[in-house]
């Protein structure tokens, strides 16, 4: 009997991952010196600092302004998309508190309450404070590249230091839930890498109606899109080992 192929389902677009690649790229550089730098090891260089041949505090000062620049750019070129990312983080449906007492045990079973937005309810949170967070560093950070010194230096040094003892285990409980350690989040880690396709197992899983919303050709749709559609499900009839299943 052939082996069925796994079907997928395209969860973000090539912009977004870029732009998640770059901006994971520039926070673990920035990371990685700001907390050498918060540890006393200015003066010893750390490993970054030694490949490009700087002082950490210079290395630490170029990488906040890539962020910077990434931070402006989708609000230039993605405006839109800025203003779905916004839309959807900001939601409140009626079924989220269900999502959060069931969070626990769905994490490692993987049966989560159900849904309606884009992000799960923990996505929504996630991508306020690390969002929110960044933003915080980065204004903080330029605003004391701009000074020397004085009493609003060293106020911007306490929010940017406070900013990044909030951030840090932010990010980290992300890298946890995206390496796949938790089985309830298991495949997840393909929404931003290898174009952006998870399974719709994993779709229907974590994002249930937009899950439904993305699988389900209607006429406004493009013609390519719903060709698409229309394929896969001609694919499945056509397949013995679906018709089993569905009987």
């Amino acid at each position: 009997m052939a082996a069925r192929a796994t079907r997928r389902v395209r969860r973000t677009s090539r912009g977004a991952r870029l732009l998640h690649t770059g901006g994971y790229l520039v926070t673990f550089a920035l990371l990685l010196t700001g907390w050498w730098l918060l540890a006393g090891g200015e003066g010893r260089p750390s490993p970054l600092a030694t490949v490009f041949g700087e002082p950490d505090t210079r290395v630490h000062v170029w990488f906040g302004w890539a962020l910077a620049g990434l931070l402006v750019l989708p609000v230039l070129v993605w405006r839109r998309g800025v203003a779905r990312f916004l839309r959807e983080t900001f939601r409140v449906d009626r079924g989220d508190g269900r999502w959060w007492l069931r969070l626990p045990s769905g994490a490692f079973t993987g049966r989560f309450a159900r849904h309606d937005g884009h992000f799960d309810p923990g996505q929504r949170v996630a991508n306020v404070l690390m969002a929110g967070g960044l933003m915080v560093l980065t204004v903080s950070g330029v605003g004391m590249t701009m000074l020397h010194g004085g009493p609003v230096f060293a106020v911007l040094g306490r929010i940017h230091r406070w900013a990044t003892f909030a951030v840090t285990p932010v990010i980290a409980i992300h890298l946890l839930v995206v390496i796949g350690i938790l089985p309830g989040y298991r495949g997840v880690w393909r929404a931003m890498h290898l174009g952006g396709r998870v399974s719709l197992a994993t779709a229907r899983r974590l994002w249930p109606a937009w899950t439904e919303r993305s699988t389900t050709p209607t006429s406004d749709a493009p013609r390519s899109d719903r060709r698409a559609s229309t394929l896969d499900d001609r694919h499945r009839s056509e397949t013995p080992d679906a018709n089993a299943r569905t009987q």
